[in-house]
């Protein structure tokens, strides 16, 4: 029996769907509702993450826009959106360590 959950398979490809659409997502994230534009999903050490911006939150300017990474396990209710999103202008390509293995990323 593994430590913790696995994420619901089901959240990993409405992930993979909310990113090859560049679709928002609603979802609970450790009990908060957020509102999440997805742009990669990742593992890292055998666990899944996903990059997204968080359109929701007060930024101080435009150049501090970036991605939170969010863990697989964390997220639930995860439902797609039919609101469009255009990735960030300052995506890097490159997953966040150099160890993570990239799993989908959004394309420009």
């Amino acid at each position: 029996m593994p430590n913790s959950p696995e994420p619901d398979a089901t959240t990993e490809r409405k992930l993979i769907e909310a990113i090859a659409l560049k679709r928002l997502v609603l979802a609970q994230y450790n009990g908060a509702e957020m509102l999440l534009a997805p742009h990669r999903l990742f593992s890292r050490h055998d666990e899944l993450f996903v990059s997204a911006f968080n359109p929701r939150k007060n930024w101080r300017s435009e150049e501090e826009r970036r991605l939170g990474h969010f863990k697989l396990d964390g997220l639930s209710e995860v439902t797609i959106t039919e609101d469009v999103f255009e990735p960030l202008p300052n995506f890097d390509e490159a997953p966040p360590r150099e160890t993570d293995r990239e799993v989908f990323a959004v394309t420009a």
